[in-house]
This record gives C-alpha cells, sequence and structure tokens, in this order.
C-alpha cells in the first residue's frame, strides 16, 4: 500500500478510535492498538483534520464539533424529512440544531432531488425562525444532556417540581432522551444517584445544569421500547398495566380504527356501528388530554377511577358552558 495510503488509513483508524472512547485513550494506547511507534501517533494526530484534543495526557474527539458522514438513498432522506416536520410541528422552541441539520440534509438532496431539496431546506426554516420561542436556557440545558448521554458522563442538574415549584438538586445519569408530542416537551430519562432510582425529567424545567467528569456505566440491558412499552406517552410505573376500555361512538370509530394508538390496543366493532377498544396502559391518567379530545364520542367504560376522573371533568365543561 502507497505510504499516503497508509496514513491516511491510520488517521480514519485512530478517529475510530476516538469516537469509540469517549473517556479518551493514551498516545501510548492508541499505538498499542494500531501496532506502530508512539512518535508515529504524535506526528499523526498533529496532522489530522479532526476536532481533536489533549487533556491530562488523553485525546479526545470533540464531540460537539465532530461531523458524522451519512449515506442516504432519496426513500431513506425523505423519512428524515417526515420526522423534521413531526418534530418541528411537536417542538416549539427555538433549535438551531435542528435547523443546522435540516439545512445540510437539502443541500444533499439538491441535485438527487431538487425539488424535494427546496421543501426541506424550507422546513429548516420552521425551527429556528420567529415563530419559535427563543430559549437558551432550554438550548444549554438539552445540549449538555446530549454531551452527559453521549460521552456517558454524570450531570448535576437542578430540577423545578410541577406541582410544588421547588428546586431540587440531583446527580443524574441520562439513559435515554425522548420526544412527548402531547405536551410539546422533551424528556430525558435515567437514574438519580445514590440508589439509581429511575427518574423522568422534562428538560423545560430544568433551572440549571452541569456536566461533570465523572462517566457511569449505563445498566445492562436496558431498552427503552420495553421501558415505554405499556406508557401511553411518556409516564411509565413499576405496578402491572391498568386495561383501559373505551367506547368510541358510530361517528368517530372509522377514524379511530385508521390509527394504531398503542401496541397493546384491541378494537371489537359492535353491532350499533361504534367501537370497544381496550389496551393496557401504565398509567391511565395520562391518556386523559387524548380521550377529552374525542369529546361525547368517547365513553370510558373502566377502570372506574378513569371514568369518574373523566365525569368530573364532564360536569365542569357542563357548568363553565351553561
Amino acid at each position: 500500500m502507497p505510504r499516503a495510503d497508509t496514513k491516511a488509513a491510520r488517521f480514519s483508524q485512530i478517529e475510530a478510535l476516538l469516537v469509540a472512547h469517549p473517556q479518551g485513550l493514551t498516545q501510548s494506547e492508541i499505538a498499542r492498538r494500531l501496532g506502530v511507534h508512539r512518535s508515529t501517533i504524535l506526528r499523526n494526530l498533529a496532522d489530522m483534520n479532526a476536532p481533536i484534543y489533549e487533556d491530562n495526557g488523553r485525546f479526545f474527539i470533540d464531540r460537539e464539533s465532530y461531523l458524522v458522514n451519512v449515506r442516504l438513498n432519496l426513500h431513506e432522506a425523505l423519512s428524515i424529512h417526515l420526522a423534521g416536520r413531526l418534530m418541528s410541528a411537536c417542538m416549539d422552541r427555538h433549535n438551531p440544531h435542528a435547523a443546522s441539520a435540516f439545512r445540510k440534509l437539502g443541500q444533499a438532496l439538491a441535485t438527487l432531488a431538487p425539488q424535494i431539496s427546496r421543501f426541506v431546506s424550507g422546513s429548516a426554516e420552521t425551527f429556528d425562525n420567529a415563530s419559535k420561542r427563543q430559549d437558551p436556557r432550554y438550548l444549554q440545558v438539552l445540549e449538555k444532556l446530549t454531551l452527559s448521554w453521549a460521552g456517558r458522563l454524570k450531570t448535576r442538574l437542578w430540577y423545578r417540581g410541577a406541582e410544588s415549584g421547588q428546586v431540587k438538586e440531583y446527580i443524574f445519569r441520562p439513559l435515554f432522551i425522548e420526544v412527548g408530542a402531547a405536551g410539546q416537551a422533551v424528556y430525558a430519562i435515567g437514574q438519580i444517584e445514590p440508589g439509581l432510582e429511575m427518574r423522568t425529567f422534562k428538560v423545560e424545567r430544568v433551572e440549571r445544569i452541569e456536566l461533570l467528569a465523572e462517566p457511569y456505566t449505563p445498566p445492562d440491558g436496558f431498552d427503552p421500547e420495553v421501558f415505554f412499552a405499556r406508557a401511553w406517552n411518556i409516564w411509565y410505573s413499576d405496578r402491572p398495566p391498568v386495561e383501559v376500555v373505551l367506547r368510541f361512538s358510530p361517528r368517530v370509530a372509522a377514524r379511530v380504527r385508521e390509527t394504531r394508538w398503542h401496541p397493546s390496543e384491541v378494537t371489537t366493532a359492535r353491532d350499533d356501528g361504534s367501537l370497544l377498544w381496550k389496551a393496557a396502559i401504565a398509567e391511565p391518567k395520562e391518556m386523559m388530554p387524548w380521550i377529552r379530545g374525542w369529546g361525547a364520542d368517547c365513553e370510558v367504560l373502566g377502570p372506574q377511577e378513569l371514568r369518574e376522573r373523566m365525569g368530573e371533568d364532564a360536569a365542569v365543561m357542563n357548568k363553565l358552558y351553561n
């Protein structure tokens, strides 16, 4: 192999190593893994056009600046575009990172599909135009959580409770970042110290955050798909799921059947044209806004506690409008 090709290959190997080791590697560790002399690695690191930096004798990739190369076909690019449109509709805050990502996607599609490229680039504007709320603290929190999750580093955060309004301090280990479409919010799910209890933090309620230099090890087998399998949106519970039974009127039955609202749902068409809908839900109270959205076309048959809560809401609304 020509020397230039060998050097280029080594650059790629060093880059891959540093990406795979967020805790960093020493010059000797890199040399040993690649089977070359330490001085060779030192020269290579100096010549590389990558965001590499040294801290206390260890070399790191700057994960905020590092660019990932992704090759997409036309159909894959459209999937990203649709995800972005959904994200833009659900998120109310200014996000320059999302805008930049979609501008790059639009530019990449310019030659292959100029018609789609134009609209993808236009979608980018929805993430940073005047319609989105300016919230620098929210953006900073999201950035720090991203770095924490990617680098497996603990964070110290101060969180404002939804009901009490009190701010409490936590040492947090993020395991997943999820979007909740219903509340136009982003959530960080992970463990808090010292007991490693699972907690969900709404990003918008984090008052302050610090990225710590302490690494953590994620629990074996954590799978967000399993973790949220019974959640309606974002709420989970250690208790067994509750069977929710709803009756939808004939007027909306066809519309309800068009969408699969929950992985566990089972629907049964009734002789009168109505629809019986059942699902096992971790916390039925999380469904209440969705149920209210159907108005009188949705009746809660079970559980009894949920039926009573909806009945109380209906009584208050009746009084309000009458």
